[in-house]
């Protein structure tokens, strides 16, 4: 594993979380920790398409990163643990990292509904694209 798929204190949180109740409090927690992107840059330009839940995605010049929001409190967890990792990464790195393992090694995919999943799929090809 190279020093880029290590994961970070969220991602190592969730992996090491004990059981459904600890799972969802810790991703529940992640998303209440998330940065929330301003109200004024929720708009058709940072809406990620496809989610089950409102998602909007883009980059802040003002905070030097990645920010994003969802009223959903797991989406809010789910885009805190990406991001966690997104921010730590140059834009060339971001664009070829495969946030689908990074999730998957987090144990995300075992507690995502199938639609929530592929509004994940969405979320991490807007990722890439900023």
């Amino acid at each position: 594993m190279s020093s880029e798929d290590n994961l970070l204190p969220l991602g190592e949180s969730l992996a090491n979380a004990k059981g459904w109740d600890d799972f969802t409090r810790t991703l529940m927690l992640a998303g209440k920790a998330l940065t929330p992107l301003p109200q004024p840059e929720r708009n058709d330009n940072t809406a990620v398409e496809g989610c089950e839940s409102p998602v909007w995605l883009a980059f802040s010049h003002d905070e030097g990163c990645l920010m994003a929001f969802s009223p959903s409190k797991v989406i809010r967890g789910v885009l805190a643990v990406l991001l966690e990792k997104a921010n730590s990464l140059t834009k060339q790195q971001r664009a070829a990292f495969d946030f689908e393992n990074y999730l998957s090694q987090c144990q995300l995919e075992r507690h995502l509904s199938q639609s929530r999943g592929n509004g994940i799929k969405s979320v991490i090809a807007k990722l890439k694209d900023i």
